[in-house]
């Protein structure tokens, strides 16, 4: 009588999940998340807010594995308005501009960052921008004076953006101590850029930040102009 059930079908499934286990408790907790909440000085959750966390006092930035095939972050046309308003992209990332509108649109940025134009008729898209340079690109349309969207390069991995509860996620993180910096288009120009410094644990980390905001521009429908 064979009751050796490791014998059996559960055997290799048995040792394949205890081999990942060992594995697992072997290797030291090398990712962690940092959680941030971004609101104006209202205490509302601010949208569009970039987050992005830099090794501090200019440590090499810890090794990351391979990223995947690079696929381009869409800006589309829609409705005379850019979206997303704002999107943040890794140096060497890649941009396509889309128009789902029923007119035509002339995409331009004459920002040091990246500086280029082009027109794109209903229905096109633009050939990937490469944005190499670390900055922030205004784009605008030279059609649509009104339209504006903002193209924020990071110098690091670690980048997000912050969501309609002003909320922003940065995950497989290194655990350390790292330079927290926050933009956001509308901030006050007066205002100081708040600075931080954050310590990651392999459990993760939360931040919060407040930003004091202009008002966003109002669009004039009638005159094409905010």
């Amino acid at each position: 009588m064979d009751d050796g059930w490791m014998n059996k079908d559960f055997g290799p499934v048995f040792l394949g999940l205890l081999i990942l286990a060992l594995m697992l408790a072997a290797s030291p907790a090398s990712a962690a998340r940092v959680l941030a909440r971004i609101a104006d000085d209202h205490g509302k959750p601010v949208a569009d807010a970039v987050v992005s966390l830099v090794p501090k006092d200019g440590a090499a930035l810890p090794e990351t594995p391979a990223p995947p095939a690079l696929v381009s972050t869409i800006i589309d046309q829609r409705d005379e308005t850019f979206v997303p308003y704002v999107v943040a992209v890794e140096k060497g990332g890649t941009v396509v501009f889309r128009n789902s509108d029923k007119t035509q649109h002339h995409v331009y940025s004459f920002s040091p960052v990246k500086q280029f134009e082009f027109m794109l008729s209903p229905g096109e898209s633009s050939a990937p921008v490469v944005f190499d340079t670390v900055g922030i690109a205004a784009i605008g349309c030279n059609i649509h004076d009104f339209m504006t969207a903002f193209v924020y390069v990071a110098d690091t991995p670690f980048v997000a953006q912050s969501d309609h509860d002003g909320r922003a996620e940065i995950a497989d993180l290194p655990p350390g101590t790292y330079s927290v910096r926050i933009w956001h288009p509308l901030v006050r120009p007066s205002a100081k850029p708040p600075v931080q410094t954050l310590t990651v644990a392999a459990a993760g980390a939360e931040l919060s930040a407040t930003l004091a905001l202009v008002a966003p521009p109002r669009r004039d429908l009638e005159h094409g102009l905010y």
